[in-house]
């Protein structure tokens, strides 16, 4: 008889956190997509448009990992509108050598929202000045947040501004981040004032025209965008690729189609077939990072099934260890 493992969102948050080590969980990801023995399919995509709402499944198979996940994570982005997250979901878990299920992890997005915050500190940690010590946020939700928190893990981040359309809810975030972090965190009034202050500037909208502009950026900036996951999505400027000395994709075949690389290859400020090192490249250390700390650097993050496995088999190891769950017999 089969015992499976079911955890829910409160279990999974008391046993995985936006910590140094669920950094490393992801970028040792990163460097596992690097060597080429990491099976990982296209990302299952359906978009809702009725609903402004979209679904997307990702997985992947690791050699050295003894379970692969299979992650469905709908997001609905009016729904803060009647009082609903934007991004819901779960995780399903399975054995590598039988296939057989594991384990349920009910997390209604929550190990998504680590894994992608963590993906971006990954992103900062090989990309950004090391001294690199302002940073702006564009979007005030949980992922606009959580990209702040991870960023103060791997570069000492001293000031911060957040942007939002809705500038009451870049007040409450800033608001809270300066609790929660302990740094100077201000609400953003003029955006292209506080890109152009910042060393490091995340961008988390689901924009679908560009809201970062070229000519605000200056020498030594580095850019995460990682709210283009969809092929109608667009937060930069397609001028920005030409200002940057480097841009790196998480998975260049998912970016030419649904990330800020999609958009530049339309406006032509890129071709179809240019080749860029993945960020796994960089972390593996087989491709070169950041050139001068004048440079401006773009990571274009769209987000990996092999993330997915990672962080839901880190979150199993985690909740075995604490006893948390509870046991399915079918």
């Amino acid at each position: 008889m089969a015992r499976i493992k079911i955890l829910t969102e409160a279990e999974l948050r008391g046993v995985v956190g936006l910590d140094l080590d669920a950094v490393d969980c992801i970028e040792q990801a990163f460097a596992a997509l690097a060597t080429g023995d990491v099976v990982m399919p296209p990302i299952l995509s359906m978009a809702i448009a009725a609903f402004n709402g979209e679904v997307d499944v990702k997985t992947a198979f690791v050699p050295g990992i003894d379970s692969f996940a299979i992650k469905i994570s709908p997001g609905f982005f009016d729904n803060p509108k009647i009082g609903l997250p934007s991004t819901s979901g779960l995780m399903v878990l399975f054995a590598a050598r039988t296939g057989m299920l594991e384990a349920l992890l009910l997390d209604n997005g929550y190990l998504t929202d680590v894994r992608t915050a963590a993906a971006g500190a990954v992103a900062a940690r090989h990309l950004a000045r090391a001294d690199a010590s302002t940073a702006c946020i564009l979007g005030a939700g949980v992922q606009g947040k959580l990209q702040l928190k991870a960023l103060c893990l791997v570069r000492p981040i001293k000031t911060a501004t957040i942007w939002a359309r809705d500038p009451d809810r870049a007040m409450i975030a800033a608001a809270e981040m300066t609790r929660e972090l302990g740094i100077e965190v201000t609400a953003a009034t003029e955006i292209a004032a506080a890109v152009s202050a910042a060393d490091v500037i995340v961008t988390t909208t689901p924009a679908s025209k560009p809201i970062l502009r070229s000519d605000w950026l200056r020498p030594g900036q580095h850019i995460t965008a990682m709210g283009s996951d969809q092929d109608h999505k667009n937060e930069l400027d397609p001028g920005c690729f030409a200002k940057a000395e480097l841009y790196v994709p998480d998975r260049l075949t998912q970016t030419r189609t649904l990330g800020e690389l999609r958009s530049a290859i339309a406006a032509g400020a890129a071709t179809s077939d240019a080749d860029f090192a993945e960020l796994g490249m960089i972390v593996a250390g087989k491709a070169k990072g950041r050139p001068s700390d004048d440079a401006i650097t773009i990571a274009d993050l769209t987000g990996t099934g092999i993330q997915d496995t990672a962080i839901a088999t880190f979150a199993s190891a985690r909740a075995l260890a604490a006893k948390a769950g509870s046991d399915f017999s079918n």
